[in-house]
């Protein structure tokens, strides 16, 4: 196989996982998904860089297909606060920001080389005038991210170090050992050292 046809296989992948995932939420007829896929834009963040910053306006919404990225900001003690992670085959946007087109607050790191589907703010803007349901579609997305966003967050907030730490193994299974100790520490609201302590009393 050549090299392109693993580039347009990988394509069409990316390309299927974005729409088996909008099917979820709505129907859509194939002149539709001929439409959406015309406006898709693949793009690719290595490890350790950002996708997103803070000060900048967002200009577009992603569909992560590969990858894992963690969204942060820094308080007003300019400590480096973790504040969720977003794993394949979801959506990504600073939702305030992006609607309201003014500077988000927050960064958008790649814990892992990343592979996502960008659409552009314009592009969306068309999808809606043109696709009847378009915009129905991406509500029920981002209420449903905005759900799993506070499921992530809430329950912490009553639990201790360990409790928060067995948490997220049970909810993120696959995410636990993909992610740098530091990191998760940070999401945890706890240090590096009691997170490694944590470790060791539950392994034994």
């Amino acid at each position: 196989m050549t090299n392109s046809s693993i580039v347009t296989n990988v394509y069409l992948g990316m390309m299927e996982a974005l729409i088996a995932y909008l099917l979820q939420f709505g129907q859509l007829n194939p002149r539709q998904v001929e439409l959406i896929t015309s406006k898709c834009v693949f793009k690719e963040t290595k490890k350790d860089g950002y996708y997103m910053e803070a000060g900048k306006i967002p200009r577009e919404v992603i569909f992560l297909t590969e990858g894992i990225l963690r969204i942060c900001y820094f308080n007003n003690k300019g400590d480096e606060i973790t504040k969720y992670f977003i794993d394949e085959n979801q959506f990504m946007a600073d939702v305030n920001s992006y609607l309201q087109q003014v500077p988000t607050s927050e960064y958008a790191q790649a814990v892992t080389d990343c592979r996502y589907i960008a659409i552009s703010r314009e592009s969306m803007q068309e999808l809606s005038m043109t696709i009847i349901g378009w915009d129905e579609i991406i509500s029920k997305i981002i209420t449903k991210g905005l759900a799993d966003k506070v499921n992530k967050l809430s329950p912490m907030m009553a639990q201790d170090a360990t409790e928060r730490y067995l948490g997220f193994f049970e909810k993120f299974p696959g995410l636990a050992n993909r992610i740098p100790l530091s990191y998760l520490a940070s999401y945890l609201g706890i240090t590096q050292s009691s997170l490694s302590r944590i470790r060791k009393n539950i392994t034994g």
